[in-house]
């Protein structure tokens, strides 16, 4: 129980439940009582402190309940086993991204333009998950089915809908997955860390993807 967090596994298809370790949209996460729920929203602060020091593989479920101040059996209760506290970090992590640009300050959120609001979207986007590399990394070694969780869903539609408010001149649905496809964890990590780009060139690249599939490429 003490040993560092492994890589994601790959869970059995069951069609009767999800096994998916999807991130949920906003809201769907289960109601807790108002103790319950600052104590796991306790637990993944320390959780993510953690991670962003160290790594998650350098994280134990021992590390976060002495950071959290409480046994650890509360970390096993709350969240089931480390697999299970991994897929509450990521949704966690998820749902601060989707609060800003569903409901946060412009651009990102309403009242921008949606070109500007595409634009802030990829650059948010790449920043945060470029901040929780490790994570998101281990999230979507698949592929496949990253393309199938409820994020990935959720992001897709949101695309689409900036896409269809700036009238763009495509097959949208296309168009939105296509754009997604610039934003995967693995390219973006691949850009950075291989190909020695700067963050600010990645999202450069991200503008004038949005500039053309808009119809406003001035090149």
């Amino acid at each position: 129980m003490t040993d560092p967090f492994a890589p994601f596994p790959v869970p059995h298809h069951d069609p009767g439940r999800v096994t998916d370790l999807a991130l949920m949209p906003t809201g769907d996460t289960p109601q807790l009582r108002a103790d319950a729920a600052r104590n796991r929203t306790r637990l993944l602060e320390v959780a993510a402190c953690l991670a962003a020091k160290r790594g998650i593989a350098n994280v134990t479920m021992d590390d976060i309940a002495c950071g959290a101040g409480v046994g650890k059996g509360t970390v096993f209760r709350r969240f089931g086993d480390r697999t299970g506290l991994l897929v509450a970090l990521l949704s966690h992590h998820e749902e601060q991204l989707q609060a800003a640009f569903l409901s946060g300050p412009p651009p990102l959120g309403p009242g921008a333009s949606a070109v500007e609001r595409l634009r802030a979207f990829g650059a948010a986007v790449i920043r945060h998950e470029h901040a929780h590399r490790d994570l998101y990394l281990a999230a979507h070694a698949e592929p496949g089915r990253r393309r199938t969780s409820p994020a990935y869903q959720f992001r897709v539609a949101h695309v689409c809908m900036l896409l269809r408010e700036a009238r763009a001149d495509s097959d949208i649905e296309l168009s939105a997955h296509t754009m997604l496809g610039y934003l995967e964890t693995v390219l973006i990590d691949h850009l950075l860390s291989r190909r020695g780009m700067t963050l600010e060139r990645v999202e450069a690249g991200w503008c004038d993807l949005v500039d053309r599939y808009t119809s406003r490429c001035t090149g």
